[in-house]
């Protein structure tokens, strides 16, 4: 649109927040111009399934006078935030990616963005993502194909794939994602933004996911201060939630350098074949990392690829699996084909456990029936090789995705999915290498962007630090953004 600023809609919520207290920036102005950029490029992405311009409006309005006022303001006072559709909040629709929930509307707010909806942001829509958020894409019935804007033909990756593709194309300044197998890393790298993954623990959320030590809440930004902005609001103690861990830290939204930080990586975790694109702009960003004062270090991890994901599938079926196949077969002809196979994928976890053996489920290409003591087992031993070479370096750095992303309609029960030439087993999970650390869930880990690949999806590196040392891996981020900064560059924008 020949009236759009897209320099507004691309600014930071620090930016942003300081341009309010000066006022030379309004709640109003900003929303505006982003409301404009949702109609220009929404129908191309179809990142959002609702928006609530009217409502966002009236609270842009009343935030556009406690600033004109000079009146107290709340944290993110009149910053637009796009919320992922699988929360609920009071009075809005969660279809959740399903049709079977295409009418909900919530009648009350989970606690998971509770602190975010009491923080003045204005939440102007939600974004999609795949079926019950069970997927590494994001398509589904309810919602069709959201499109990665870099490309069209690819996914902007999953499951919080809608809000990625929002921030890459500035439809929104903040956004929300949740990650039980990389749902916020994944999209992250494959749009060019900010993701983070904070500890078990580190962000309330509700039951049952609040026992799940894979699965986390977190911040999805265009920068790293951002990502520390939301994540303050998002962390600490709720009393609904026994998990959340107390007291409630504060990241800092600037960081000292990092010279003299010695930093290990590993290019395949052992066992991930790893597109060549995706190496060479790992190895790039590494040298970044040489440039900041930091030692590099290539370290060997022996991490087993089939015990591995087996273990993963299997915690998956006994909760997140499973309450998808709480309905069947009653909507079984609602649910997508990677809904269905999950739930499937539950039903066979439970009857071989309750056999006392262990069943190769090939639509995943791994065994189910480990037990929990199994997958512990297992999970153990990653972190026996992991957790010293965490001891002894400062960060530890590896590919957000293996291969820059597949094909935004992508049917992973049928498609193989090529890299180097070669097909790769694994389903969802064979073209990621995000999983492991949820795994390991009490690590932070952060995903940044590391460059393009050929078709212009871009590629990210994760930046994982010791247990609980949320500080260490924005340190880390911080200073290689800094280098390079990404969105904020209109020459990293896409152009669409």
């Amino acid at each position: 649109m020949s009236d759009l600023n897209l320099e507004i809609c691309y600014l930071s919520a620090s930016q942003a927040l300081e341009m309010f207290k000066n006022k030379t920036l309004s709640p109003v102005e900003l929303l505006i111009e982003i409301k404009k950029r949702i109609d220009d490029v929404n129908p191309k992405i179809n990142a959002f399934n609702f928006i609530q311009f009217e409502e966002s409006l009236k609270q842009a309005k009343a935030a556009e006078i406690k600033y004109s006022q000079d009146k107290e303001t709340l944290p993110l006072e009149g910053i637009p935030l796009a919320i992922k559709d699988e929360v609920d909040i009071k009075g809005q629709p969660n279809k959740n990616g399903s049709l079977i929930f295409k009418d909900y509307v919530a009648d009350q707010t989970d606690i998971d963005v509770e602190s975010l909806t009491n923080s003045g942001a204005i939440i102007h829509g939600r974004t999609t993502n795949p079926e019950f958020s069970l997927t590494s894409f994001c398509h589904s019935k309810v919602n069709g194909v959201t499109r990665n804007p870099w490309n069209l033909d690819m996914t902007p990756g999953g499951s919080s794939g809608g809000s990625a593709a929002a921030l890459a194309t500035g439809c929104t300044t903040l956004a929300t994602g949740s990650d039980i197998g990389g749902s916020i890393r994944i999209p992250a790298s494959a749009c060019g933004i900010v993701g983070y993954k904070p500890p078990f623990g580190r962000n309330p959320q509700s039951a049952p996911y609040n026992i799940d030590q894979y699965c986390v809440i977190g911040p999805m930004a265009r920068t790293v201060s951002d990502c520390a902005l939301m994540q303050n609001i998002m962390c600490g103690p709720h009393a609904k939630d026994i998990s959340s861990l107390r007291p409630a830290i504060s990241l800092p939204l600037e960081y000292e350098n990092i010279k003299d930080w010695k930093i290990a990586y590993s290019m395949d975790l052992g066992y991930f074949e790893v597109d060549q694109e995706v190496e060479k702009n790992t190895l790039s960003a590494l040298e970044k990392f040489k440039s900041l004062g930091a030692s590099v270090t290539e370290v060997k991890l022996n991490w087993k690829k089939q015990e591995i994901e087996s273990a993963c599938y299997s915690h998956y079926a006994n909760i997140f699996a499973r309450t998808v196949a709480n309905f069947l077969p009653q909507y079984e002809d609602q649910l997508t084909s990677y809904a269905l196979m999950n739930a499937r994928s539950a039903e066979v976890h439970a009857k071989a456990i309750a056999e006392n053996r262990e069943e190769f489920y090939p639509e995943l290409g791994a065994t189910l029936g480990y037990s929990p003591l199994k997958c512990g087992e297992i999970a153990g031993k990653m972190y026996s090789e992991l957790g010293p070479l965490l001891d002894q370096y400062d960060v530890f750095i590896c590919p957000a995705n293996n291969l820059p992303a597949v094909a935004a309609d992508v049917d992973l029960l049928k498609d193989p999915v090529v890299i180097n030439g070669k097909e790769v087993t694994g389903r969802d999970m064979c073209w990621t290498m995000a999983y492991p650390f949820n795994m390991l869930g009490r690590l932070p880990v952060i995903s940044v962007p590391s460059g393009f690949a050929s078709n212009e999806v871009p590629t990210g590196i994760q930046i994982i630090s010791r247990s609980y040392t949320d500080n260490l891996v924005f340190q880390a981020a911080y200073n290689y953004e800094n280098i390079d900064p990404w969105l904020q560059n209109p020459e990293k924008q896409p152009k669409i």
